[in-house]
């Protein structure tokens, strides 16, 4: 398997193509629109609530985490997850500033 090119963008390019690969996942827009309106919730929540297997609804959390927009705390045998806010706010700053920058260009085909 060859080396990927990530080397030759920016770190911003990289972080940003990252947050847009994990939130590009319809599953994954469900869980956090279900984290946000129950401000917390725990696995089988999900599961119940969005119908996907556990194991799967544990990948996508896995997923969300590695980006660092939700966490979860153990609570007995369960993990209840809730939304970071300082993080949300870091992406939602960080897509702002893209869709913003592109907007400002005055280019357009």
């Amino acid at each position: 398997m060859g080396t990927t090119k990530s080397q030759i963008f920016t770190e911003q390019q990289n972080n940003l193509a990252q947050i847009a690969k994990v939130l590009g996942h319809p599953a994954r827009i469900a869980i956090l629109e279900h984290i946000v309106k129950s401000n917390a919730c725990i696995c089988n929540d999900l599961v119940d609530e969005i119908g996907l297997a556990q194991a799967t609804i544990s990948q996508h959390l896995k997923e969300l985490k590695a980006i660092g927009i939700i966490s979860g705390t153990i609570e007995g045998k369960r993990i209840c997850y809730c939304l970071e806010t300082k993080r949300w706010n870091e992406i939602q700053n960080q897509l702002f500033t893209f869709f913003n920058t592109l907007n400002n260009s005055g280019k357009s085909c």
